[in-house]
């Protein structure tokens, strides 16, 4: 049981996968602009080799160099895991690194170290995009054990311009006291502790780090990099208070995000909303100018395979119907979605619903312009789960709408002249409420489109979870 448990530290699942099968395409277009992968080779300080890929638009402009994320994976992820980063960021003129750290994917080693070695690959990483005149600012997105590789290189190096931590812990020591509880490992207190012990002492043996040592706590007091911090409400592997007592003790900005899910859970739109808005706040990255923005993402050249599971496809499909239909006319009711007709013709009925509501919203942002503006007028795209959800911000950051957040609020002037101007802007904006739910029911299904199309091209090829 112990050797297991310790394996589960250092040595978990590893993921084997075929770069061209499941990361982008080499060539590959998005939102209607064509980008390419390029994959590279670096080595660590301990002479392990590096697998990494590099998302960026092709061609690449010359005189303008673009930000960086680089995407760091958890402890049983890969590359793959940031293929969604890419959607999400290079839309934006932000391109996207990621990498396979040491012990996992297809880069060499033998273990992981859940953040301590970790944060010594990142620093080449970095140090690779730094020796780069086409990047401009770098900013990291962690999950997990990611999370805690970019929480510790950040405490080192406060030129990164900001952070996204999806689901850190707060220490090692804590998180595996935490694991007996879960794995419902009945032995005494003072038991599980020498246990925990011996687990030190094989874990230092065989990866060369002291669990004791991975305190992210002592990091955040002297991290000043802004952060959007997120974490899963149903989390049972790294519970949410991890996070708390990193949001109480991080020193720099920062802003706080719970949402509905577990540990390997789906992130939910609203939360990539907020990633986009974030990394466009921070990264400040050029603005995407295209002669006629295209509405929305086309859905007619995509082909299904087999063996996909529909069921997925069907409900993502439902909902696009569904925002088609409201985009088009705010009474229409929702329509019956048949089960019996195939994805593949009930795309092309979509794409054909889209484009008609394209000619109708001339007028509407466009999402896949991905620029900043249209953003941060977004709201929840995930309207049903928005009551749930919890946001907790700094008082260092800035205004609340920059994170898709819908913020009402209202004023009494005790002034008879407040009270005109209330009754004047009262009727301002009714006038223009119609546009605005327009534009936002639009944007809607510019995101289930974006969503689909993600879904049929990847979701097929590997049901991937990484811890």
């Amino acid at each position: 049981m112990i050797d297991q448990f310790i394996n589960y530290v250092i040595r978990p699942p590893r993921a084997e996968y075929n770069p061209d099968q499941y990361l982008w395409e080499t060539d590959f277009t998005l939102a209607g602009r064509a980008y390419k992968r390029q994959d590279m080779e670096l080595t660590n300080g301990r002479g392990h080799i590096l697998r990494c890929s590099h998302y960026v638009p092709s061609p690449y402009p010359e005189d303008d160099p673009l930000p960086c994320v680089i995407y760091c994976h958890g402890n049983s992820g890969c590359r793959v895991d940031a293929n969604e980063a890419a959607v999400i960021l290079l839309p934006s003129n932000i391109t996207v690194f990621t990498l396979d750290f040491s012990g996992s994917g297809l880069s060499d080693g033998d273990f992981v170290s859940l953040g301590w070695h970790e944060k010594d690959d990142l620093k080449v990483v970095v140090s690779y995009l730094r020796s780069n005149k086409q990047v401009s600012r770098i900013g990291l997105w962690g999950r997990s054990m990611g999370a805690v590789t970019s929480l510790l290189y950040g405490s080192e190096d406060p030129s990164v311009a900001g952070m996204v931590l999806d689901s850190a812990f707060s220490t090692l020591y804590d998180v595996m006291m935490e694991l007996v509880d879960v794995y419902k490992i009945r032995l005494p207190k003072f038991t599980v502790k020498m246990a925990v012990q011996y687990m030190r002492r094989v874990i230092q043996r065989k990866a060369k780090f002291d669990i004791m040592d991975l305190n992210c706590l002592q990091a955040v007091t002297q991290t000043f990099i802004p952060a959007l911090l997120g974490h899963a409400k149903e989390d049972k592997f790294i519970h949410p208070h991890h996070s708390d007592l990193i949001y109480k003790f991080y020193a720099g900005d920062k802003s706080f995000v719970k949402f509905n899910g577990d540990h390997n859970s789906s992130r939910p739109q609203f939360f990539y909303e907020s990633i986009s808005i974030f990394f466009n706040k921070t990264l400040q990255p050029p603005q995407v100018f295209t002669n006629k923005p295209q509405i929305y993402n086309n859905l007619e050249n995509l082909k299904v395979d087999t063996g996909m599971d529909e069921s997925l496809l069907y409900e993502i499909i439902a909902h696009l119907h569904i925002a088609s239909t409201e985009a088009a006319s705010s009474s229409s009711a929702p329509p019956f979605l048949s089960t019996t007709e195939s994805v593949g013709d009930i795309l092309s009925e979509v794409s054909g619903t889209a484009d008609k509501i394209k000619c109708e919203n001339e007028d509407c942002c466009s999402y896949t312009s991905s620029n900043r503006e249209s953003w941060s007028r977004c709201s929840s795209l995930q309207g049903s789960d928005s009551a749930d959800n919890i946001v907790t911000r700094s008082s260092q950051q800035t205004s609340p709408e920059q994170f898709g957040i819908t913020v009402r609020q209202g004023f009494v002037d005790s002034t008879a002249e407040g009270k005109k101007k209330t009754i004047k802007k009262k009727k301002t904006t009714s006038s223009t409420t119609k546009k605005q739910l327009k534009r936002e029911k639009f944007i809607k299904l510019e995101a289930l489109s974006q969503r689909l199309r993600f879904c049929i091209l990847k979701v097929s090829h590997m049901k991937h979870h990484s811890h």
